[in-house]
């Protein structure tokens, strides 16, 4: 049986899959972190049992020896089930690349040059690819971009009304992320709707630490809520989302606080955290089912902003077919889902609070029989969606 190795690496950690090719069946899963202390540690799962194991593992290409380490000793074999590739995600594509890519040397030297754009994220993304490379010298590798499904956006929508010539040469634009499961989610939706993609109208929320919405219209998108950077959008775990600018020149002036601070401050002290004190939704929750006024606060605020965006993608699509909920939080979170769509059923859409209470892993309806509008939560699955997209590539 071929598979596909699907491998989504950080600054300090990589995690993967072993996918068979024709069953896309999960054959094997791990994860490789604390890379860079002075100790690492290692956990690989298979459909027989899970193995950890603490050990020194200086830098990725360590790490990817633990991991084929891994594979030996606890299976499955990696003989008896041969790669057909390595498929890589990559946060940051810009707009030079709109599907998944073989990688060559070329594209490599284009991941290095939109580090800027992704600072966090491509540097490490990069690491792994270097590393499964250096692992896997015969197997082809595929980049598979968070950006790539976003440029379909029309100009209208990607173009941000600032000085149109130092936008150009600064790549300011928006380019939106969590491409690889607004793409997946978009596709199994239309399955389990049983209708053809193409004629779709959708928006997909995908609710998790990180939050964003898609409208998606015949299968791309059109309009999407995060921007130049995942700071964009929807309140999030620790991310404001959308704010004046002008707050950070006036905290710039009263208080003295540099790029750095700010910085720090919009992307990982703001959100749920910076207004509530919990930076976990379900921590939220609780603290406001206790009576916590500013969990209240902080809640209304979340689920005020999802509904803004699901009237505003209503209006841009001019039809609506859908309204899908995917992620940790849009996956598992029955008052959330009803409280994001709540007084909406004047546009059609409405959620049945027992269907909505309804707990599966599997694609299902949340709005009653008779809606104008479906209302549905479909699990999202990235590492399906990259080995399948990879496989493409290699394909030709």
């Amino acid at each position: 049986m071929s598979t596909i190795l699907v491998v989504n690496s950080g600054s300090s950690s990589f995690k993967y899959q072993l996918i068979e090719v024709e069953s896309e069946k999960v054959l094997a899963s791990g994860l490789v972190e604390r890379i860079g202390e002075e100790s690492g540690h290692s956990r690989h799962t298979t459909q027989v049992g899970l193995w950890e194991r603490e050990v020194p593992i200086p830098d990725h290409a360590a790490g990817f020896g633990v991991m084929l380490e891994a594979f030996q000793e606890h299976g499955p074999s990696l003989d008896a089930n041969p790669l057909a590739a390595v498929g890589h995600r990559v946060v940051h594509g810009g707009k030079r690349f709109h599907e998944a890519t073989v990688i060559t040397d070329l594209v490599k030297i284009n991941i290095e040059d939109l580090e800027e754009l992704a600072p966090l994220h491509n540097p490490a993304n990069l690491q792994g690819i270097e590393a499964a490379q250096e692992a896997f010298p015969d197997v082809p590798q595929v980049a598979v971009f968070d950006t790539a499904f976003h440029q379909t956006l029309p100009p209208a929508a990607y173009t941000y009304a600032i000085d149109a010539t130092l936008a150009d040469k600064q790549r300011i634009r928006r380019y939106g992320f969590h491409g690889t499961s607004h793409k997946y989610v978009s596709g199994a939706a239309a399955e389990f709707l049983g209708r053809p993609l193409e004629e779709l109208k959708l928006i997909v929320l995908h609710l998790g630490n990180g939050a964003s919405v898609c409208a998606v219209d015949g299968g791309m998108s059109v309009e999407t809520s995060m921007g130049m950077t995942p700071l964009e959008g929807l309140v999030m775990g620790t991310r404001s989302g959308d704010i004046d600018p002008a707050v950070l020149f006036h905290l710039n002036r009263k208080t003295g606080m540099g790029f750095a601070e700010l910085d720090e401050l919009l992307n990982r002290k703001s959100g749920l955290l910076g207004l509530s004190g919990h930076g976990d939704m379900r921590d939220v929750q609780k603290a406001a089912a206790a009576g916590d006024a500013a969990a209240a606060l902080a809640l209304e605020v979340y689920l005020h902003r999802i509904r803004g965006y699901v009237g505003n993608y209503y209006a841009q699509l001019g039809h609506l077919d859908a309204i899908v909920f995917t992620a940790g939080v849009g996956e598992n979170g029955p008052a959330v889902r009803a409280g994001a769509l709540a007084g909406l059923s004047e546009l059609g859409i409405s959620v049945d609070p027992v269907l909505n209470e309804v707990e599966s892993r599997s694609p299902r309806y949340i709005s009653p029989a008779t809606s104008p509008v479906a209302v549905l939560v479909v699990p999202t699955n990235e590492e399906l969606e990259i080995a399948r997209q990879s496989l493409a590539a290699v394909s030709g």
